[in-house]
């Protein structure tokens, strides 16, 4: 009875047809089984209620979209845009981040906002402008991005990363955002950026826009989710807000092009 629920349930994660097929067999697949003395019907009914608890994570950005919780926000100002398509209960506060330093710039925003709890974490070059109308006229609208993510990783709890392929904007962004973050380390060298966190793929989003963008990961410190600001109760803290201003000044001395 054991290794039976095992195979159904891992047949139900690799399809939904394959899951209904099950939910709708039960009852023949288990005939004349009846371990711990369970009857084929009692068996059917604990089949049942695996199946319908248990939701098939999505392997696509259109299928992201179809589930309870996910919505997108866009906000079209200039041709420099803001993105944050790991935001809401998934990298918290990478959506609000973009979303103020944005309007703080007279950018554009567009973010993908996550359900609370333990939402897909969906990888960045998943998210693809053909699967969203809304994100197609987000990069019908700009060329140049910063995006926005939330990262933590052992030795780089106030290390900023700047990736993307646009590396004049990452050191332009470094120079000006190390006044407004003295207590962390900027890093705009993608040699010294571990590797799955440099953004260079060609498919991510970051890379999408004409002169492409910037990808930058923040520590839970200076987003206000560490253990430091636990007590903290004043709305956004100190250091998020400075972060927030460092890129809008950022954004708004950086020359916009028309070619």
């Amino acid at each position: 009875m054991i290794v039976a629920i095992s195979t159904m349930t891992s047949l139900m994660w690799s399809s939904p047809v394959i899951s209904r097929s099950i939910h709708t067999n039960t009852p023949l697949m288990l005939r004349g089984v009846d371990s711990f003395g369970w009857t084929a019907q009692e068996q059917a009914t604990l089949i049942r209620s695996i199946c319908h608890d248990i939701e098939v994570s999505p392997t696509t950005f259109a299928e992201l979209l179809q589930m309870d919780g996910v919505r997108e926000e866009l906000t079209l100002r200039s041709s420099f845009g803001f993105m944050a398509f790991h935001g809401g209960g998934l990298e918290a506060l990478t959506d609000i981040v973009a979303r103020e330093a944005a309007a703080q710039s007279n950018a554009s925003y567009y973010a993908v906002i996550h359900p609370d709890g333990d939402p897909p974490h969906l990888p960045s070059t998943r998210f693809q402008p053909d699967e969203s109308p809304t994100m197609r006229s987000f990069f019908e609208h700009v060329d140049v991005v910063i995006t926005i993510h939330g990262f933590g990783r052992r030795g780089l709890f106030s290390s900023l990363l700047l990736g993307g392929t646009n590396r004049p904007l990452a050191k332009h962004l470094r120079s000006v955002l190390q006044p407004h973050l003295p207590a962390y380390n900027l890093i705009d060298d993608v040699d010294d950026i571990p590797k799955y966190l440099r953004g260079l793929h060609p498919k991510n989003p970051v890379n999408l826009p004409k002169h492409g963008g910037v990808q930058i990961e923040l520590p839970p410190r200076v987003r206000g989710t560490s253990p430091m600001w636990w007590d903290w109760e004043g709305g956004l803290t100190p250091h998020t807000k400075s972060l927030i201003e460092g890129l809008a000044e950022g954004v708004r001395s950086w020359p916009l092009t028309g070619d």
